[in-house]
């Protein structure tokens, strides 16, 4: 199975569909993701090149299975289509958060949360507390939040 992005003219993804491989195969027997965007022209009344091919196993540009991963992500309703860097981005979670291509995820301006300490790591283990770092996007800051509170 092939899945596809169907993304409209602001390169937002609007529905995904899977493909059976044959549908897809030129006259070599080669998967090809012009003959699959070709044929999802004719059978769904929407433009060619606005079907755009999509990885289920791609993830923050890695391939869960070992192999290359395909386009940053696998495409999701509301993601968006970026031509440049050939990447599904998922939505934007902060104003403030900015792409980072080598990975197809958002970060902070800032980096990454910090990491919990030992201690913290054993209460969330022992079900006393569940620590957190969640963003707060009017300081910039990541905050300490214990979920169980």
């Amino acid at each position: 199975m092939a899945h596809f992005a169907k993304i409209n003219q602001d390169k937002l993804v609007i529905q995904v569909l899977t493909l059976d491989n044959p549908n897809m195969l030129n006259d070599n027997g080669v998967e090809d993701e012009t003959i699959g965007q070709q044929y999802l022209e004719q059978n769904n009344n929407w433009p060619a090149n606005l079907w755009i091919q999509t990885s289920y196993n791609t993830i923050q540009n890695t391939h869960i299975l070992g192999g290359t991963p395909f386009r940053g992500n696998y495409a999701g309703i509301g993601y968006t289509w970026d031509d440049v860097n050939e990447i599904f981005w998922s939505p934007k979670p902060f104003p403030s958060w900015v792409k980072h291509i080598e990975t197809a995820s958002w970060k902070s301006p800032i980096g990454d949360a910090p990491t919990l300490t030992a201690e913290q790591i054993t209460q969330n283990e022992s079900l006393s507390h569940r620590w957190v770092y969640l963003w707060n996007e009017e300081t910039q800051s990541w905050n300490l939040t214990n979920l169980k509170s």
